[in-house]
């Protein structure tokens, strides 16, 4: 592939492992309980710790959560999945095995958004390590750690197929993917709790081709900015061997955020490295109708569908994503497009406009939903704007007091004295007045630079506090400068 590639142009091809840590109450083959930040080794039991003798029982919840994930994919359920022992030895794995799924998963040939859905298995998270020196409660150094209330918890791994072809893509639609499975309420999706851990396989490809290249894994990066980081600074270490005419070895990769580096971990195992072989302390998994039918019937809307009604509602792309990637601020906005006389594009972009604007002035990272202005009271703030009972500017300075301290725009609008002006005398003379005061702007304007009448129709709002109409004072300008 090297001396293929020397010189060519070069496609990018990626494919993501997610792991997602499942929120049920217990662990994924014992009756420990499922925590985050209590005391370390407090949630162990023989089973977990991988005491000899002990046996292994599937947490139904865990099942139920990873059908739902399936399903949610659009994936094909396997009517039997089996558990397998993937052997290998670390200190994080009491066991020298974790449990997990190998050649008959859960579900296999999904797809979300543009991407293609590999397979979704169940298996055991490993123990948390502890390096001597990143914990506040340790000090000294030379150590290593092990907390074994992790040890077993329930995890769903996802992996995708080599769809992807950019970093911004592999984060969109990782994001797109917290959502969807943040939305089945099966996960909280934390990364920086480790709740949702992303793995990208990274490769480079002559553009046209469809020969994969060697791919190299980067492990464990625990944000979507990191990820986008990681995965473009790995794209440029291939790029840079390649072009020099050398060869992609397939291993393990650590990115450093901080220094932007990569450091090899490992070497890259294969399966056979890891000397599958079929669980013989559990039972097959073999999901029945009845619980195939409950997992569908806990489905709720998912975003990529809410988004799609939401374009079929008239929705810019960008606007219906945005809205339906949250789906609290996905409800307020519908409740707001019912009770507007507005179309639902004009209420949307106030929504994902003037309000997100508001609310990030205010100084809060909140949403729509979360804030002091009702889906009622953006509904009648549009209709004040649309009807020209106040301006689009003094409609942002109402929206900004609703944020503030909430109440009734018709209410706000009265008492700040942010009404329209009316009176047609009255504006002309006010247009009059910031010619007069601005004449080279009005030169410009009548020598044909239309862009001038900028400066004057500040003056105007200036003066009038927002309260003209821009249109009508545009055509008002045109009108004088031309007589």
């Amino acid at each position: 592939m090297a001396e293929a590639a020397k010189g060519a142009a070069l496609e990018p091809v990626i494919g993501l492992e997610i792991h997602v840590q499942l929120s049920t109450r217990t662990k994924m083959f014992c009756g420990c309980a499922v925590t985050f930040g209590d005391e370390p080794n407090t949630h162990t039991c023989p089973v977990c710790l991988a005491h000899p003798g002990v046996l292994p029982v599937t947490n139904e919840a865990a099942i139920r959560y990873a059908l739902q994930i399936g399903l949610a994919l659009e994936c094909e359920v396997a009517p039997r999945s089996i558990f397998h022992r993937k052997n290998y030895f670390y200190p994080d794995n009491p066991k020298a095995y974790q449990i997990s799924q190998y050649d008959e998963p859960l579900a296999v040939g999904g797809r979300l958004g543009e991407v293609r859905i590999h397979r979704v298995h169940l298996e055991e998270d490993a123990a948390k390590m502890i390096h001597v020196g990143e914990s506040g409660r340790i000090h000294g150094s030379g150590e290593s750690l092990v907390d074994f209330n992790r040890a077993g918890t329930p995890l769903v791994e996802i992996v995708t197929e080599p769809d992807i072809r950019s970093a911004a893509q592999a984060r969109e639609w990782a994001q797109l993917l917290r959502t969807t499975v943040r939305q089945l309420g099966v996960s909280d999706v934390n990364m920086e709790e480790g709740s949702l851990r992303v793995d990208a396989n990274v490769s480079v490809r002559p553009a046209g081709t469809e020969e994969l290249g060697t791919k190299a894994e980067l492990k464990n990066m625990n944000s979507f900015r990191f990820l986008e980081r990681g995965i473009e600074a790995e794209l440029e270490r291939q790029r840079t061997l390649v072009d020099a005419g050398g060869q992609v070895e397939q291993e393990t990769l650590h990115f450093d955020p901080a220094s932007g580096t990569l450091t090899p971990l490992r070497s890259k195992e294969e399966a056979h490295d890891y000397r599958y072989f079929p669980e013989p302390d559990l039972v097959p998994l073999a999901p029945t109708e009845e619980m195939l039918g409950a997992a569908r019937q806990a489905l709720p809307e998912l975003p990529a569908a809410r988004a799609a009604r939401y374009e079929e509602m008239g929705l810019a792309p960008d606007a219906a994503q945005r809205l339906a990637a949250d789906p609290e601020t996905g409800e307020w906005f519908e409740r707001a497009a019912e009770a507007a006389d507005a179309e639902p594009r004009v209420v949307a972009n106030w929504v994902t406009g003037e309000l997100a604007a508001a609310l990030r002035q205010d100084g809060g990272d909140g949403t729509a939903a979360q804030s002091s202005v009702s889906p009622q009271a953006l509904a009648d703030l549009i209709g004040l704007v649309s009807a020209r009972r106040i301006s689009h500017g003094s409609g942002k300075q109402v929206l900004a007091i609703l944020v503030a301290e909430g109440g009734e725009p018709a209410a706000i609008v009265e008492r700040e004295g942010l009404a329209q002006i009316s009176d047609s005398g009255e504006l002309e003379s006010i247009v009059a007045a910031a010619i007069e005061a601005n004449p080279e702007a009005a030169d410009e304007v009548r020598a044909g630079n239309s862009k001038a009448a900028g400066v004057i129709v500040g003056a105007v709002m200036k003066e009038t506090r927002g309260r003209a109409d821009g249109g009508e004072v545009s055509r008002l300008i045109r009108e004088q400068l031309a007589g």
